[in-house]
C-alpha cells in the first residue's frame, strides 16, 4: 500500500474503488491504522481552530486598492478597465493570510481566573493574546500523535531539563503532577515569535494529555495573573512571570484544568 493512497484515506479524498483495499490493509496493520487515525485527528483539531477564519468577514483595511488599468476598446470605443489578473491573485493571497492572523486572534474568547484576580486582557497586548492561541495550536498538532509526541522522553528527564533550560536560557522546572493523575511523557523544542519555546507534555491513565507551554522573550508584557481561553474543546489556562509566558492546554473541564493549573503555578515560584 503506498503513503499516497493512505494520505487520501486520511483526508478522506480516497477514490470509492479503493476505499475497501485501503480499510482491509489498515485492519491488518493496527500499528498504520493507529498513525493515521492520529493524523486523522490533527486535522480535526485544526479545522476545530481555524474553520471559523475561513467563514470571517475580511477586514477593509486589508481589501487593497483597485487599481485599473485599460484593456481592448469596450464595444462603445471607449477603454475597458480591468484589474490584471496578478494584481488579483497577490491581493486574494495578502487577504487570506491577513483575515487567517487576524480572524484567529479575534476568535479567541478571554476571560480572567485563578489566582492574581483575573482582570481581563489590557487594551494593546496582541503578543500576550497570541500566546494561548500558539499553545493550544501546538497542543493540537502533537497531542494526538502516537509513535512520536514529544522529542524526548520522560525516562531522559535530567537530558530533557538541561537541553531545554540551555535553549531557553532559564532553568526549567518540568512540574510534577501525580498528585493531579498526570505523569510527564517528554517534550520538545518549539520555534516561537520572539525565541524559542519548550513544550512539556503529560498524560493521565485514560491516555488523556496536557501540555505546558513555555514562551521566552515576554519582556514587553508585566506580570500577569491566571487567563483563560477557550478554543473549540481546548482550554488554556496561562500567565506571564517576568520574560517567560506559561500555557496550560487541556481539553478537560475549566475547573479540572484550574487545578491542575495552580499545581504548576505553585511549583513555578522561586524557591
Amino acid at each position: 500500500m503506498n503513503e499516497a493512497e493512505l494520505q487520501a484515506w486520511v483526508d478522506g479524498r480516497l477514490p470509492p474503488d479503493r476505499l475497501a483495499a485501503v480499510e482491509r490493509y489498515l485492519a491488518d496493520h493496527p500499528a498504520e491504522a493507529a498513525r493515521l487515525q492520529a493524523y486523522r485527528e490533527q486535522n480535526a483539531a485544526l479545522h476545530t481552530l481555524f474553520d471559523d477564519v475561513l467563514d470571517s468577514r475580511i477586514p477593509e483595511a486589508l481589501d487593497p486598492p483597485r487599481r485599473a488599468v485599460p484593456s481592448a476598446p469596450s464595444p462603445t470605443g471607449g477603454p475597458a478597465w480591468t484589474i490584471p489578473a496578478w494584481r488579483r491573485m497577490a491581493a486574494m493571497l495578502a487577504v487570506a493570510v491577513g483575515a487567517a492572523v487576524i480572524g484567529g486572534a479575534a476568535g479567541w474568547t478571554l476571560r480572567g481566573a485563578g489566582p492574581g484576580g483575573g482582570a481581563g486582557l489590557a487594551a494593546g497586548s496582541p503578543a500576550l493574546a497570541a500566546l494561548p492561541r500558539q499553545a493550544a495550536i501546538a497542543h493540537a498538532v502533537y497531542t494526538p500523535e502516537v509513535k512520536h509526541p514529544v522529542e524526548v522522553g520522560a525516562d531522559q528527564q535530567q537530558h530533557l531539563v538541561a537541553w531545554l533550560s540551555k535553549r531557553l536560557g532559564r532553568q526549567l522546572r518540568p512540574p510534577q503532577l501525580v498528585q493531579q493523575g498526570y505523569e510527564l511523557v517528554g517534550g520538545r523544542l518549539l520555534p516561537g515569535d520572539t525565541g524559542p519555546v519548550a513544550q512539556f507534555m503529560y498524560a493521565d491513565a485514560s491516555g488523556q494529555r496536557l501540555t505546558l507551554y513555555v514562551s521566552s522573550g515576554q519582556k514587553q508584557n508585566r506580570d500577569t495573573g491566571f487567563r483563560f481561553a477557550q478554543e473549540g474543546n481546548v482550554g488554556v489556562f496561562y500567565w506571564i512571570d517576568g520574560s517567560f509566558g506559561y500555557a496550560l492546554s487541556a481539553a478537560v473541564g475549566k475547573k479540572e484544568l484550574s487545578q491542575i493549573a495552580n499545581a504548576v503555578y505553585e511549583q513555578l515560584l522561586p524557591n
